[in-house]
This record gives structure tokens, sequence and C-alpha cells, in this order.
């Protein structure tokens, strides 16, 4: 809904998908951070005196980035074929930027015809893009997780 009342345009898909999304991102921080706030390691910091800012830095945040690298992955990734979707339905992007989602809106009309393969190579692209993002996150999650490292 929102879209509609912008119109296309990338910079307007984006502050569109940046707007019903931010949410997400403000409940799994404060939530990690209430969770890691609690633990036994942090009230021991602040009995050694240690500052507000200093446990929060030093102990909060960097058990906080793991689920937050892995959230902002998925959605990146959602976002990629929220995109995809909102321009083959017609209301994303205009025709003449590349999207996804055109390629496989225009190749559409082809299938009937039994030229699948126009829709079907921009949709595994797709598909790839999607899952390698995914897949990226879930090993930066494991590369940058501090319980994991030796």
């Amino acid at each position: 809904m929102l879209l509609a009342l912008l119109g296309k345009g990338v910079d307007k898909i984006i502050l569109a998908l940046v707007v019903a999304q931010w949410a997400y991102y403000a409940r799994t921080v404060r939530g990690t951070a209430l969770v890691e706030r609690g633990k036994e390691y942090v009230e021991a910091v602040t009995c050694l005196g240690l500052s507000h800012a200093r446990v929060l830095f030093l102990h909060i945040m960097p058990n906080c980035l793991p689920p937050l690298i892995v959230v902002g992955t998925v959605q990146t990734a959602h976002a990629i074929a929220l995109e995809a979707t909102l321009s083959f339905l017609g209301v994303g992007l205009p025709q003449t930027e590349p999207s996804l989602g055109l390629l496989i809106a225009n190749g559409f009309e082809y299938v009937i015809s039994g030229k699948y393969w126009i829709s079907f190579f921009p949709g595994i692209a797709l598909l790839v893009t999607v899952v390698s993002i995914n897949l990226v996150g879930d090993q930066l999650r494991d590369v940058l997780n501090p319980r994991l490292r030796k």
C-alpha cells in the first residue's frame, strides 16, 4: 500500500521496505540485549565497577551481533524476493529498469507457447541469489559468534 502511494522506482521500493521492516531489527536487538543483560557474566562485570557503556560495547553487543547478522541476511534475501514479486506484479520497478521480476514477467507471456526458458533462467537466478545470501549469513554468524571461538 505504501508503494502505491509513493510510486515506482528503486528509491521508493527501498524506502517502503525500510519502513515496513525496521521494527523487526529493533525487536531482535532489544530481545537479544535483554537476554544478554540478565546473564551472570554481565552482572559480574557490572559488580566489578565497569561503566554501562563499557559493559554494553564489550560484553552485550558482541553477543547481539550474530542474531542480527542472520536477521539482516535473511531480510536482505527477503527484500530481493519481495522486489522481484512486486516487479512481477507490475507495481515495483518501471519497465526501463533491470529486475529479475520483470524478466520473469516478460517471459511469463511465452510459457503457454512452450518457451518456458525465458522465465526459467531468471527464476533460477533469483533462487540462487536468495539461497546464497542466506548461506553467507549463516557462515558469517558462525565466524562472528563469540561462543564458537576457540
